[in-house]
């Protein structure tokens, strides 16, 4: 099934409606389906570099407008479904804890998810479920989805097609590695 819905999105970058397309892949992403933007925006750069920045600037504000959608969904579903199920099971108090210990860092996991090929949607509801400030919420996406997609935009506008494979298969780990870095860095300087 994933399959399919790769090979349906790859097609939609062929289609006179694309950058539509694209909006409702990055809309949808952020906080139900599983396939990221970037599969849509690497052939439709690649086929028309002079609209890069474009591309990017659809998928970072319809991809920050689905992760609102994601919040939406972990701050109102979540009271109607989720806590009931904690308090059956007697965890409402281990749901708190862990609420209070994600907003400390929450910023930093909206950051994280969002350059990282770790699934957004998952951040987007928890953020939403444990109350994150919503300025922060919507601050830290915004930084985190530019980043991504115009890193990606900028190397593709660049770079052109020999930068693809890089993208589609090291580039999730290049943004991971950084990412590492730059937390055990601050880590260190909190320790020392």
């Amino acid at each position: 099934m994933i399959r399919a819905l790769y090979n349906w999105t790859i097609r939609l970058a062929d289609h006179p409606k694309a950058l539509w397309a694209l909006a409702v892949v990055a809309f949808a992403e952020s906080s139900v389906f599983p396939i990221p933007p970037d599969v849509l925006m690497i052939p439709m750069i690649i086929a028309r570099p002079s609209r890069a920045w474009v591309i990017a600037g659809v998928a970072l504000v319809f991809s920050v407008l689905g992760g609102l959608l994601g919040y939406f969904i972990g701050a109102v579903l979540f009271d109607s479904i989720g806590q009931p199920i904690l308090d059956f099971y007697g965890k409402a108090e281990a749901g708190a804890r862990f609420a209070e210990q994600f907003n400390s860092y929450g910023a930093w996991a909206v950051l994280i998810a969002g350059v990282t090929p770790f699934p957004f949607k998952v951040i987007t509801i928890l953020s939403g479920w444990t109350g994150l400030s919503l300025p922060i919420f919507v601050v830290s996406a915004i930084v985190a989805r530019g980043l991504r997609f115009f890193i990606v935009a900028g190397l593709l506008w660049k770079f052109g097609p020999p930068i693809r494979d890089f993208i589609e298969e090291r580039l999730g780990l290049m943004f991971t590695l950084a990412t590492l870095l730059l937390v055990g860095g601050f880590a260190a300087v909190k320790l020392l």
